[in-house]
This record gives C-alpha cells, sequence and structure tokens, in this order.
C-alpha cells in the first residue's frame, strides 16, 4: 500500500476544507424542519439537476462502473444506455407531478409521507412499510458508499481498511449532521463537478500519452479483442437476452430512489422541472460513458492486470498525474462516495423522523425535536452501515446492485403509478410495496436460468401488477374526496 506525497494530501485537505466549510454556511442557513429535509424547496433548475447526479451516481461510477469494463470491456455500454434512459424517464415522467402533487399534500417532506397523504390512508401499514423498506434497502446502499471510502483510504493512505472506512464517515457525519439537505445539495454540485473534471481528464491523458484513440484501441485488442465488442462477453461467448436485459433494466431503479426523487420535490418551481431534465440527461450520458473510457484505458495503459478491478481509477491517477493534480482527482472518489452517502442518510433520518418516530410515540413533534431526531438518526444509521460496510473484500457494484434493486422494485411503481392512476389505493399501493421489495430480496438469494435475471426486473413488473390487482379489488374503499383531491392536483400540471 503507497503513502500519499505531500503535494496530494494538500489536495486532499483542501477538498475537505471546502466540504466542511459549505456544511457550516448551510447550517447557518437551516432553519427549519423542511430546511433541513428539502432546502426550503428552492433548489434551481442547474442545483436540482447536478445534486441528483452527483447523488445517484456515489463511488460506484468511479470504481464499479470503471472496475467492470476494466474485465467486461463494451458490455458495460448496456447499464448505461439503461440508465441514461432511466435518468431521462424519472425526469420526465416524475419530476413535475411530484413536485406539485407532494406540495399539495400537506408538504409532503418524505415519500412515505406522501403515499400516506395520496391516499388519505388512515392505517399506519403503508406509511411505515414504505419506511422501513427505504431503510432496509439504504443501509446496504449506504454500506457500499463506505465500502468504497475504506478502500480509497486503503489505497492512497495506507490506512487499515476497517480504520478508512471509519474516517469516510466520521468527514460524512459532520457536514450532514449539521447542514442537512443545502448543505447535501450544494456540497452535491461542488463534488458532482469534481467528478466530472476527474472522469475527463483520466482517459483523455491516456489517449493522448496512447497516440490516439485507434492506438488505444489497438493496445486493447491485443489485450482481448471481445472487450471492444458490445455483443459479446471478454470470454468471447454472446450476449444473451436476459443480460442485456439485466444490464439495461437498471434504468428502472430510479423511479424508487428516494435521494434522487428528493431533488423532485426540493426544486424551486414545477415549471422549471424541464429545464433540469435536459442538465441531467447531458450530464448522465458524460459520466456514464466516461467512466467506461476510465475502465478501458486502464486496459490498454496499466502495466500489469489489477487483482482488485475496482481500483482501476487510483492505479491510473497515481500512474500519470503530478502528486498535486492526482490529489485532486483521487478527491473525486471521496466526492462521489459523500454526495450519495450524505443524501441517503438525510432521506433515512427524514423518514424516521417524520414518518415512524410519531407512529411509535403517538406524539406530534415541534420543529427542534424533529430537527433533533433527525440528526440522531442519521448518526444511528451511519453506524449500522459501517458494520456492514467491514468486510474488505465486499465488491462495491454488488451491493449498490441489490440496494439499487430493492429500492427501485419497492418504491418505484407506487409512487409511479400514483402520479397517473386516479382509481389507485392505499391497498394497491402497500401490495407493491411489499410485493416488489420481497421479490427482490428471495429473487437474489436463487441461482440458474431465469434467477440470473436482475432482480430489479421481475420485481417492478410483480410489483406493478399487484397495484393494479389489489388496487381493482378494492376500489370500493377509494374515497371520493381522495380521487377529486387528485383531479385538484393534476388540473395544476
Amino acid at each position: 500500500m503507497s503513502q500519499l506525497s505531500l503535494p496530494t494530501t494538500i489536495a486532499f485537505l483542501i477538498y475537505i476544507s471546502i466540504v466542511l466549510g459549505i456544511g457550516f454556511y448551510a447550517y447557518i442557513q437551516t432553519k427549519s424542519a423542511s430546511d433541513y429535509f428539502l432546502g426550503g424547496r428552492q433548489l434551481s433548475p442547474a442545483v436540482s439537476a447536478i445534486s441528483a447526479g452527483a447523488s445517484d451516481m456515489s463511488g460506484w461510477v468511479l470504481l464499479g462502473l470503471p472496475g467492470y469494463a476494466y474485465i467486461a470491456g463494451l458490455e458495460a455500454v448496456w447499464i448505461s444506455i439503461g440508465l441514461t434512459i432511466g435518468v431521462a424517464a424519472n425526469w420526465l415522467l416524475m419530476a413535475k407531478r411530484l413536485r406539485i402533487y407532494s406540495a399539495q399534500l400537506d408538504d409532503a417532506v418524505t415519500l412515505p409521507a406522501y403515499l400516506q397523504r395520496r391516499f388519505a390512508d388512515t392505517t399506519p401499514w403503508l406509511k411505515s412499510i414504505a419506511s422501513i423498506s427505504i431503510l432496509l434497502f439504504f443501509l446496504f446502499y449506504v454500506g457500499s458508499g463506505l465500502i468504497a471510502g475504506g478502500k480509497l483510504f486503503n489505497e492512497v493512505f495506507g490506512f487499515d481498511y476497517q480504520w478508512a472506512v471509519l474516517t469516510s464517515v466520521v468527514l460524512i457525519l459532520v457536514y450532514t449532521l449539521f447542514g442537512g439537505f443545502l448543505a447535501v445539495s450544494w456540497t452535491d454540485v461542488f463534488q458532482g463537478l469534481l467528478m466530472l473534471l476527474a472522469l475527463v481528464a483520466v482517459p483523455v491523458l491516456v489517449i493522448s500519452q496512447a497516440g490516439g484513440v485507434s492506438q488505444m484501441a489497438t493496445q486493447i485488442e491485443q489485450q482481448n479483442p471481445q472487450l471492444l465488442n458490445l455483443f459479446t462477453a471478454a470470454n468471447g461467448q454472446s450476449l444473451g437476452w436476459m443480460m442485456i436485459i439485466s444490464t439495461m433494466g437498471w434504468g428502472l431503479g430510479y423511479f424508487g430512489q428516494p435521494h434522487i426523487l428528493a431533488r423532485f420535490k426540493a426544486i424551486r418551481s414545477p415549471q422549471d422541472t424541464g429545464q433540469a431534465a435536459a442538465i441531467a440527461v447531458t450530464w448522465a450520458l458524460l459520466c456514464y460513458f466516461l467512466a467506461i473510457a476510465v475502465g478501458l484505458s486502464g486496459v490498454a495503459f496499466l502495466p500489469e492486470s489489477l487483482v482488485d478491478s475496482e481500483k482501476v481509477f487510483i492505479a491510473l491517477t497515481k500512474l500519470i498525474f503530478h502528486p498535486l493534480v492526482a490529489g485532486i482527482l483521487l478527491a473525486a472518489i471521496l466526492a462521489a462516495i459523500m454526495s450519495t452517502i450524505d443524501s441517503q442518510l438525510l432521506v433515512c433520518s427524514a423518514s424516521l423522523a417524520e414518518d415512524l418516530y410519531p407512529l411509535v410515540t403517538k406524539q406530534t413533534l415541534s420543529v427542534e425535536k424533529r430537527l433533533q431526531i433527525g440528526r440522531i438518526a442519521v448518526v444511528i444509521l451511519a453506524l449500522l452501515a459501517t458494520l456492514l460496510a467491514m468486510n474488505p473484500d465486499s465488491k462495491v457494484l454488488d451491493v449498490v446492485s441489490y440496494a439499487w434493486a430493492g429500492l427501485g422494485a419497492s418504491l418505484g411503481p407506487a409512487i409511479l403509478i400514483s402520479l397517473y392512476w386516479r382509481n389507485m389505493t392505499a391497498a394497491g399501493a402497500l401490495a407493491g410495496v411489499i410485493v416488489g421489495g420481497a421479490t427482490v430480496i428471495l429473487w437474489a438469494r436463487l441461482q440458474g436460468g431465469i434467477f440470473d435475471l436482475y432482480a430489479l426486473v421481475p420485481g417492478f413488473i410483480l410489483a406493478a401488477i399487484a397495484i393494479v390487482v389489489l388496487s381493482v379489488l378494492s376500489k370500493h374503499s377509494l374515497r371520493s374526496t381522495v380521487s377529486e383531491q387528485f383531479d385538484q392536483m393534476r388540473s395544476q400540471l
């Protein structure tokens, strides 16, 4: 394990100081629970789009996706296509409606609160089970970010892996605890721009040193020509329909990611969603395909094969850049990690403070109490996720794929259909959340045949079917006031 030089360490410290400074400023601006959890619904289109993209991509876009491209080649393009389509569909189909509906439903800050108020559900089940689903799958998601942080500090600072994970979580907790959503969103913009800079710089310099794109392609072909074939795996076998559907199916997950949907609810105006969508899709295209370029650059440029493919970005950066520049670019990994974990911790704390805690205690909480419970929840959830991240052999992409599928299948169909179907019922929504989440949990434990299909795809489909069937069967319980309220909200589109 190598140690960083003084210039690289200085670059890291400058980055951390900027992030903490933004967090402190946001702390001064945070006056209420709405400010803490949604930034007072005043985000500009650019901040909404870039912070959503940065919180979405996490450490996997600089570690997991380049690592996948390093060992699988252009097979990784299918994931990028699916994700880019997912980003576009998410913004175009959900952003404007969710911004309007959540504001109209008594300023619903969280997704469980939105579902409960959307159907005027008088039972605790829909709200509580949706909250539990968020907490369960986000523990794995946050854990994946801490795994990435552990690998970063272990590789470049020489920290013991477990201490590296703890270092990551302490840094993230400091500004998330105090600044809340404003700190998270503003730092996400800064961190997102740093991520993009890193994703551009590494492949551009590798290509220039290799003598151009064609020369780099020749070097990759000498290693393994199958890596440059979009329709074959690295071993030369043709990609089957199941593999292509599984990889592209990642795009379905966007409909159920609370940390991304929070940006829709927080955007300044529903009319800003179109501009934000254009920025978000452009951002996604650049980042995903540049991440694949990083992985392929590693195949062409690194003198030795990596034992851990997810360290390809780190290895390239240390090899080709001056230590000061390397420090800035390696800080982008920390930026990617922090920009996602902070958002996820905030969503979890909001769900605990706004949804579960009042249900359990049956108390109406003051603004100060809600902020206090939210901050305590951030610490507890971060500690639990830290325990999950303590295995140094864990793969970032594997853990992310499980959490992404769980959230996408359990919440995605329920939220999406609720925005469009007037006659959807609370029973249908509850069935969708349960069926989607349970399908992912069970599917991920099975192997062979149809069970090699990515769990998100069957989970999403079965959840949507459950919503429709249960809504039709329970349509007698749909109150006329709920339908009238839906019509009123829809009239504002």
